[in-house]
């Protein structure tokens, strides 16, 4: 099995514990709400908030993904770190055995945060992956963080 890891940050204009917050305690009420074009629910299917816990993201006609899986790895809300395994899709990457995105909040000095997020990729063995699919993915993660940031600068009491 081969493994490819890529590292992104994220500037957002959002302390981090607001941040963390909405991406990893209260992901099932506050995404939906801030995305309604992309997430139509997000529900926890197993455990209770947890490490352990199985989370189902089930997105809005259209977009070709149509559900997905996740496995909380970590949480650790003292150093506003959270991480998840991608476990289950529709649309699942061929030659991809897993994914795990560990995340980390780190405060700057104008008061937003940084999201320093790793993604491994496991791949199967003899499996060719495109490092550029890869590269859309976290694309479509700092959209979410963009988006969670448009929110809160226009609902600050939030």
């Amino acid at each position: 099995m081969g493994l490819i890891t890529f590292e992104n940050e994220f500037s957002v204009a959002v302390p981090p514990a607001k941040l963390f917050k909405v991406y990893c305690l209260e992901t099932d009420t506050l995404i939906p709400k801030i995305l309604p074009q992309s997430i139509k629910s997000s529900e926890i299917i197993e455990g209770n908030g947890g490490p352990g816990t199985i989370r189902k993201v089930t997105f809005v006609e259209g977009k070709g993904l149509t559900y997905v899986k996740q496995k909380i790895e970590t949480i650790d809300e003292d150093n506003f770190a959270y991480s998840f395994s991608l476990i289950e899709s529709n649309v699942w990457m061929e030659g991809v055995e897993k994914v795990i995105f560990e995340h980390t909040f780190v405060p700057t000095p104008e008061g937003g945060s940084i999201c320093k997020r790793t993604s491994k990729y496991y791949i199967k063995d003899g499996a060719e992956i495109k490092e550029d699919q890869i590269k859309k993915d976290g694309k479509k993660t700092e959209g979410l963080f963009k988006a969670v940031e448009a929110y809160f600068l226009a609902n600050p009491d939030a």
